[in-house]
C-alpha cells in the first residue's frame, strides 16, 4: 500500500501483529532505472522484519528485471510483481492492472524477472480488468509456467477499485486452476473473515491490507484466529497513543536517514525530516484513536500537526479529556 507499508509501519506491524510475511510499498521500476533516490529508499530492509518481499511494478521486461536484481541485492527475500494496482497514473504507463489486458507482455515480464534473480518471484493480480472477463485463471497458469512461485489474488476487478464487495468465489476458482500457493486478498477485516476465507476458498494464506492501517493489533487477532492461539487483549488507549508516537518517531528517523530518533533530532536536517514525516502520517495518526469517544473532534487538529511535539500534545490532551469525563 503506497505511503502505508513503509519501513516504520512494517516494524510496528511485525512487532505487534507478527505476520508471517510482509511486502514493501510498490516500487517503480522506471524510477529505479533512472536512479530516483526517494524510490531507492523504499527498498530499505531491517533484519527484524524478515521475511520481506519487495514489490515492483512496470511495463518493460528488461527494466523490471533490472529492478528485481537490485531488490535482491538489497536483501529482498521475495520479489513480488504488482499487476493489481488500478490507479490511473499507474495503469496509463502500461503497468499494474493494465497488464491484465496484455497477457503476452505480462507473461514475458514474469519470465524475464524469474530469470534475473535467485529469490522466489511472486505475482499479485486482480481478477481481471473488468467484469467482462475473469482473466485470472489464464494469467495465473501463464505465470506459474513462467516460474512464479506464489500468486496473490485481490478478488475484485481492476475497474472496481475498492468499490463493492470482494468476490471470494474467484479465489476458490483460481485455487482449483493452479498448483502454486495462492494467497487470498480482499475484505479481510476481522479474525472471523480470515478463518472464513480459508474455509470457503481453500487458499493457502490470507493477505490483510487496509484493515491494518494504524491498527497492527488487527493483525495479531487475525494471526491468532488462524493459528488457534488465544486472542490477545484489546490495546488500551495509552498503548495506542504510545504506538502512534512511536510510528511518528520512527518515521522521522527514517526521513533523516539516522540510526536512532535521538540522532535524527540532533541532525542538521531534523526540521525538514520531521515535517516530511508528520505530513506523511497526518491521515494515519487519527486512526490510532478511531472509535474512542470524542476522537472525531480532534481529528482536524491532528491533520494539521507539523511536529512530533504537536501530535503528542493533542493526543495527550485527548487522553486527559477522557480521564476527566464524567462516567
Amino acid at each position: 500500500m503506497e505511503d502505508v507499508t513503509n519501513l516504520p509501519f512494517r516494524l510496528i506491524a511485525k512487532r505487534i501483529g507478527g505476520p508471517g510475511l510482509m511486502f514493501t510499498e510498490f516500487v517503480s521500476a522506471m524510477a529505479i532505472h533512472y536512479g530516483a533516490v526517494k524510490t531507492f529508499r523504499k527498498m530499505r530492509i531491517d533484519p527484524a522484519e524478515r521475511p520481506l518481499g519487495i514489490q515492483i511494478f512496470g511495463g518493460e521486461p528488461d527494466v523490471m528485471a533490472e529492478t528485481a536484481r537490485i531488490a535482491e541485492e538489497m536483501g529482498a527475500d521475495i520479489v513480488d510483481i504488482n499487476m493489481g494496482c488500478w490507479v490511473p497514473k499507474v495503469c496509463k504507463t502500461g503497468s499494474g492492472a493494465a497488464l491484465l489486458k496484455d497477457p503476452e507482455l505480462a507473461e514475458k515480464i514474469v519470465r524475464t524477472v524469474v530469470s534475473a534473480v535467485k529469490v522466489p518471484v511472486t505475482v499479485k493480480v486482480r481478477a481481471g480488468w473488468d467484469y467482462s472477463l475473469f482473466a485470472a485463471p489464464d494469467l495465473a497458469k501463464r505465470f506459474q509456467d513462467a516460474g512464479a512461485q506464489m500468486l496473490t489474488l485481490h478478488a475484485r476487478f481492476a475497474k472496481q477499485g475498492f468499490e463493492g464487495e470482494a468476490d471470494w468465489r474467484l479465489i476458490e476458482q483460481l485455487r482449483e486452476a493452479v498448483q502454486v500457493p495462492l494467497i487470498g486478498n480482499g475484505d479481510v477485516k476481522t479474525p472471523d473473515d480470515a478463518v472464513r476465507m480459508f474455509r470457503e476458498t481453500g487458499c493457502d494464506g490470507v493477505m490483510v491490507g487496509r484493515a491494518a492501517i494504524s491498527n497492527p493489533w488487527a493483525l495479531a487477532r487475525i494471526r491468532c484466529a488462524i493459528t488457534g492461539e488465544d486472542q490477545p487483549p484489546a490495546p488500551t488507549l495509552d498503548e495506542r497513543i504510545e504506538v502512534a508516537l512511536e510510528h511518528l518517531r520512527t518515521m522521522v528517523t527514517c526521513e533523516a536517514d539516522a540510526a536512532s530518533y535521538e540522532d535524527a533530532v540532533a541532525s542538521s536536517g531534523h526540521a525538514d525530516a520531521q515535517l516530511r514525516a508528520c505530513r506523511a502520517l497526518r491521515g494515519q495518526i487519527p486512526l490510532y484513536i478511531k472509535g474512542e469517544f470524542g476522537a472525531s473532534h480532534v481529528r482536524d487538529r491532528l491533520t494539521k500537526c507539523s511536529t512530533v511535539s504537536e501530535f503528542a500534545d493533542v493526543l495527550g490532551e485527548f487522553r486527559l479529556s477522557l480521564e476527566s469525563a464524567p462516567v
